[in-house]
């Protein structure tokens, strides 16, 4: 039996947290070679540290995506997040990229060739998971902390916070009762700010606004509450601390409440069964639980390198469903194919949509019109229903 009254946490990470910064320009780069070519390969990692980014990985695209125009995608991105301090500056960061040809053996496993259909990018296990505790039909902990930051970000954005820097974090503790969140106990949030502020009382002033705007009504109210407990924090980014692609993997699912696979998203195109068949776990779990026909659901999926049916496919309803979970494990990739490239079509992956991403989370998000978060649409849901009618 599981436990019904319990304190959970999660945590998330600003656009401007180093790792975030490495996270949002590998997805760049991936970008950058969708729109050049929608069938490009890149695994692209990206290394920050004071003034200095550095690009390393595997491509196949056209040559019109030249070390020059990555570059600039990277000091881009860099402007965007908004870093224009001594020791991060988009503008004369050093920026060295070291990407070469993705390797013959491993493309050998993954295109189709004759009667081969395309393969996995890699072998591995991913998960997708969904409930009813927002409503985006993610685990609450994970969608406050990754709202605070989100509303912050887009009034600093808009120039009306001008003494807070783009590096923070958020932690957001709940109490659950009866299996359900009922209000917040802790909230913690550690922001980069302005040497203009002396008594973090001022920065505490700035953001406990957004713990109220952010949270529903009343759940903020007598909460303890840690802000920039450290004290100061003027040097943030890369310049305080190194960064790297894939280090804040759990801030990019569920903040712990669920599984997470064996491997990080960003940077990958999506023939990468590691974002890929964790965007169809995570939108076939959703779709599970907008049917009504759970109040959880988690969803496992495996691969081989080079085979293009997966090895296992396993629902887990948590005893909160209407239907059994192994006629789910049958019907659902009846509905959906989860062979590579099926998921890829289904989901409409092969498009530059990745950078937008790279921080507050892959799920959870609102499907966008140009196909950005399109494993976030729940289309699967009255077909589901009728199915199991």
């Amino acid at each position: 039996m599981s436990r019904r009254d319990y304190i959970f946490t999660s945590e998330s990470v600003s656009e401007g947290h180093p790792d975030k910064i490495c996270d949002r320009i590998s997805d760049a780069v991936v970008d950058t070679f969708l729109k050049a070519d929608p069938f490009a390969r890149v695994a692209c990692e990206t290394l920050t540290t004071t003034n200095r980014v550095v690009l390393a990985g595997e491509t196949r695209g056209p040559a019109s995506v030249t070390p020059e125009l990555l570059t600039q995608v990277v000091r881009d991105c860099i402007r965007d997040i908004g870093y224009e301090q001594e020791g991060f500056h988009w503008k004369n960061a050093d920026v060295q990229i070291y990407l070469h040809a993705q390797s013959a053996d491993i493309a050998q496993g993954v295109d189709a060739a004759g009667n081969k259909d395309e393969g996995a990018g890699d072998q591995g296990i991913m998960f997708g998971y969904a409930c009813r505790e927002t409503e985006d039909l993610m685990p609450a902990p994970i969608y406050y902390a990754h709202k605070i930051l989100r509303l912050i970000s887009e009034d600093r954005h808009a120039g009306k916070l001008p003494k807070l820097g783009p590096d923070a974090k958020s932690q957001v503790t709940l109490e659950y009762r009866d299996g359900k969140p009922v209000r917040a106990t802790k909230i913690v949030l550690s922001t980069q700010h302005d040497r203009s502020i002396k008594d973090m009382k001022e920065v505490e002033a700035i953001v406990v606004p957004y713990f109220k705007k952010a949270l529903p009504a009343g759940w903020a109210e007598g909460a303890e509450l840690f802000v920039n407990p450290t004290g100061r924090f003027e040097i943030g980014g890369p310049d305080g601390d190194a960064g790297l692609t894939g280090r804040k993997i759990i801030v990019d699912t569920y903040g712990g409440a669920a599984p997470h696979g064996g491997g990080a998203f960003s940077g990958k195109d999506p023939t990468k069964v590691d974002r890929s068949a964790a965007y169809a776990c995570r939108y076939l779990a959703k779709n599970v639980v907008a049917a009504g026909l759970a109040e959880r659901c988690t969803i496992q999926i495996s691969y081989a390198i080079g085979v293009s049916d997966p090895l296992s496919f396993y629902v887990d309803l948590h005893e909160t469903g209407t239907v059994d979970p192994a006629r789910l494990e049958k019907l659902l990739p009846e509905l959906m194919s989860l062979k590579p490239r099926g998921i890829r079509e289904h989901l409409q992956l092969n498009r530059p949509i990745y950078a937008r991403t790279a921080a507050y989370g892959h799920f959870g998000r609102t499907p966008e019109a140009d196909g950005g978060f399109s494993w976030e649409k729940v289309d699967l849901a009255d077909a589901l229903k009728r199915a199991v009618a």
